[in-house]
């Protein structure tokens, strides 16, 4: 998606950037994501006194392995994305406290941004539901579905010679 600011600039009114990208590539990395759907975009990028403001909205379908029980998970992300673009002039200086992208030339590919912030919104420890128990640590059934006869005690290591010490 290659935006062009003065382009943006010159019309003086929001412009719409819609697309569908495909994020399979971005995702081959992450073990815990399964499978992606497309990523839909929805933005404009607005016009505001020589920089262009791109906000919107983005959404993925994905599949995820549940963090506790490895089960397959479905999950829907909304991204909101908003960026400052400007073009870097040499003579001019930013100040520190402006939030603006400054980019070579008077185009730039948005689609890295994008895939950044879609990293960003994903979940961390995707879950297939908020009471999972799991799977049992020490014969690895998954405890939604079985209950295993496995002790629940667990004993440090460490401290495991002690616990023979007071049995009579």
């Amino acid at each position: 998606m290659i935006v062009r600011i003065q382009e943006v600039l010159s019309k003086g009114v929001p412009i719409p950037l819609h697309a569908t990208l495909d994020v399979a590539d971005l995702m081959k990395g992450r073990r815990d994501v399964l499978e992606t759907g497309p990523l839909a975009v929805r933005l404009e990028a607005t016009p505001e006194a020589r920089v262009v403001r791109v906000a919107g909205e983005m959404s993925i379908d994905a599949v995820f392995a549940c963090s506790r029980c490895l089960e397959s998970t479905a999950v829907h992300v909304d991204v909101p994305f908003s960026e400052r673009f400007k073009v870097a002039v040499p003579e001019s200086v930013v100040p520190v406290d402006e939030d603006v992208i400054l980019v070579e030339e008077d185009k730039f590919d948005l689609v890295p941004y994008l895939e950044e912030s879609l990293l960003l919104h994903l979940p961390f420890v995707p879950l297939c539901s908020e009471d999972c128990k799991g799977l049992c640590p020490e014969c690895g059934a998954n405890r939604n579905e079985t209950s295993c006869g496995c002790s629940g005690e667990r004993i440090d290591p460490r401290m495991a010679a002690l616990k023979d010490l007071f049995k009579d």
